[in-house]
């Protein structure tokens, strides 16, 4: 028996989170049969687990336009576009309804265990790009599969794999012994459970960006209404600026603004200490079972319950090392996208509608996308992914004007976010945070507009000094 044409295997799409199930509403648009692989149990796996979190984007800026075609037939009402939504918000009224709608084109439980071309590991040039992709699985109970693909669209993303608390990069010494007191997730102070791990207790909180933030807010408010005991201690890798707090008043975004307050107030109440220029080396733990953090320079903190690690994400590319990417060798995102997003030059990272052009590779028909397409950057914005996906998905079916072609404007302003507390501007307020690092890009102001040939803009993604 003939295997069957490249054209006529399907597009495999790794996650289905909101980029990748938006990738799937693409390429169906575009007449492609998509196969979504998620290893996660449901839809929006990762979200799910920050369910509590309340984005900064509004709803407006939450779905994507081929993912509403297919839900309108079903009925779907859209939510009303100015709310803001929570993680869980997000899952059960739009990305679990696409999943529904997409029905067997996605598999959950499923792990892709490795990528490449069909005969050939990396180094082979000879009929490279004729072959098909092979895709190794492993399934929940263990089982391994192989199937083939015409193209693969990665939008795994990165949250599965966060920062460590190490200030070079790498796991402190001592750090994984102490996994029992270590989290790298924003707590939900709404559980119990956790509302009585971090309650009467001193936890360390190590990171300078919104999760960061917004977990120093959050246990600052469990402090006042737990009494004596409970405190954070705000470990900063670098020393106190103007920027420290954020943009304040002059934030571009009055909730990322208010949150910064907010950080401020919880330091200046004594609800929150700051340890600055404090880059960990070491975790020791005490005979009493708390540990102390040692930095590189020698300081210690004082004993301490709990330590929270909110020093962004980065990629995992340990299932696509038989593939040829083109990585920036800072970020580890596509080379053509690295500088456009790269932090160590922007201050909060440009958010430039980009495509195909962009997101290629050294090998053909295969597209990081979402917030795996970043890297370690952790400026990314989810009508961006959605951008993204509209030209990877135009590109596959062939046709590179679509796919060359930008359909989405973002204003000149800049747009970034992350989540934060709507309380000040007179909505339901958030415990929780969503982004790592410096900072993340999850919204845009309402003068957002999408259109066919629209230009691309020339600013920068946050006007703060």
């Amino acid at each position: 028996m003939n295997a069957p044409a490249t054209t006529e295997l399907p597009v495999l799409v790794i996650g289905a989170g909101p980029i990748g199930l938006a990738a799937a509403a693409h390429l169906i648009e575009r007449g492609l049969e998509p196969l979504v692989l998620e290893a996660g149990p449901a839809a929006g796996a990762s979200v799910r687990e920050w369910s509590h979190v309340r984005l900064f984007s509004t709803w407006a800026e939450l779905v994507d336009p081929a993912a509403e075609k297919l839900l309108a037939p079903t009925g779907w009402v859209r939510p009303v576009g100015a709310t803001y939504p929570t993680g869980g918000d997000w899952v059960t009224r739009y990305l679990q309804p696409l999943a529904d709608v997409l029905g067997d084109r996605v598999r959950y439980g499923v792990t892709v265990t490795g990528v490449a071309r069909a005969g050939r590991d990396r180094i082979v040039d000879s009929g490279r790009e004729a072959q098909p992709f092979t895709i190794h699985l492993a399934t929940a109970d263990g089982t391994e599969e192989r199937i083939t693909a015409r193209a693969v669209v990665d939008a795994s993303g990165t949250w599965t794999t966060p920062g460590p608390l190490g200030g070079d990069g790498l796991p402190a010494l001592g750090e994984k012994a102490a996994a029992d007191r270590i989290s790298y997730r924003i707590p939900d102070l709404n559980d119990p459970a956790v509302r009585a791990r971090y309650a009467g207790r001193r936890t360390a909180v190590v990171g300078s960006g919104a999760s960061a933030f917004t977990t120093l807010v959050a246990l600052a408010d469990l402090a006042k209404k737990e009494g004596d005991g409970t405190h954070a201690v705000w470990i900063l890798r670098r020393g106190f600026s103007g920027s420290t707090y954020g943009g304040g008043a002059a934030d571009q975004l009055p909730a990322r603004g208010a949150l910064g307050f907010a950080t401020k107030a919880a330091v200046d109440a004594g609800h929150a200490s700051a340890v600055t220029g404090f880059r960990t080396e070491a975790v020791e733990r005490g005979t009493d079972g708390r540990l102390t953090l040692v930095a590189e320079d020698g300081r210690c903190t004082e004993p301490l319950d709990e330590v929270i690690v909110l020093t962004g994400f980065r990629p995992d590319l340990s299932f696509v090392t038989e593939i040829r990417l083109g990585l920036d060798e800072r970020l580890q995102a596509p080379v053509a996208l690295a500088p456009l997003i790269d932090p160590n030059v922007h201050s909060c990272g440009t958010v430039y509608p980009h495509g195909v052009n962009e997101l290629s590779h050294p090998e053909q028909d295969v597209y990081l996308v979402g917030m795996k397409s970043y890297g370690r950057a952790p400026t990314f914005l989810a009508m961006t992914g959605y951008e993204q996906v509209r030209s990877v998905a135009a590109a596959i079916a062939g046709d590179r004007e679509a796919a060359e072609r930008v359909e989405l404007t973002l204003p000149e302003t800049g747009v970034c976010g992350g989540a934060g507390l709507f309380d000040e501007l007179g909505a339901e307020e958030t415990d929780a945070g969503r982004g790592g690092g410096n900072g993340g890009c999850c919204t845009a102001p309402t003068t957002l507009q999408i259109g066919v040939g629209a230009p691309a803009p020339t600013g920068g993604c946050c006007a703060t000094t």
